[in-house]
């Protein structure tokens, strides 16, 4: 794909392909076997500097956009590298 324009205030970051973690997925850790998410991907703005097979948190909508002073066209951004999982599911 090639981007016909760019905005300077989304310079020096990238955009990734995502896919969000299913229950059984995250109930797996991060050390599951299978970490690619089967829900459909999404494209994620991310200047923290996520990598292929890295967890990431990401907000979507127009919460993406805050850390802006002017709002870019990003529909969500990555907020977070997720170095641990912690999965304690209520049993009530």
């Amino acid at each position: 794909m090639t981007l016909s324009k760019s905005l300077e205030m989304l310079k020096g970051a990238r955009f990734l392909v995502v896919s969000p973690l299913s229950r059984d997925q995250f109930a797996a850790g991060l050390q599951g076997p299978a970490r690619m998410g089967t829900d459909p991907s999404l494209v994620v703005y991310d200047d923290l500097g996520g990598g292929v097979g890295d967890v990431i948190g990401y907000e979507e909508g127009r919460e993406a956009a805050q850390p802006f002073e002017v709002y870019p066209p990003i529909d969500a951004i990555n907020a977070a590298l997720v170095d641990e999982m912690f999965y304690n599911p209520w049993k009530g």
